[in-house]
């Protein structure tokens, strides 16, 4: 019972450190893939049939394909990323 009980409480540590590197804006797409995983985690492990975790789970994945922010410390490392339309 102890272990069961064990791996929500470390999967909900592990998305508490990724959702801080997502506001430090700092590893943003792995960030974001790690809470969609721990999220989705702890959607089927936990008891309750709250919807909370897919939520969070399908902002996680769409902040990590977005990507970093103007003002992440991504941005300042690698610079920002700009899609051009290639027709013109």
């Amino acid at each position: 019972m102890e272990a069961a009980r064990a791996t929500p409480i470390a999967l909900h540590a592990l998305a508490a450190i990724a959702g801080i590197l997502l506001l430090l804006g700092l590893l943003t797409p792995v960030a974001g893939m790690t809470i969609a995983i721990a999220e989705t985690s702890i959607f089927f492990l936990s008891s309750g049939n709250s919807l909370i975790p897919i939520i969070l789970a399908g902002l996680g994945i769409t902040v990590s394909m977005i990507g970093p922010g103007m003002w992440s410390i991504d941005a300042r490392f690698y610079g920002r990323k700009h899609l051009e339309d290639p027709r013109h």
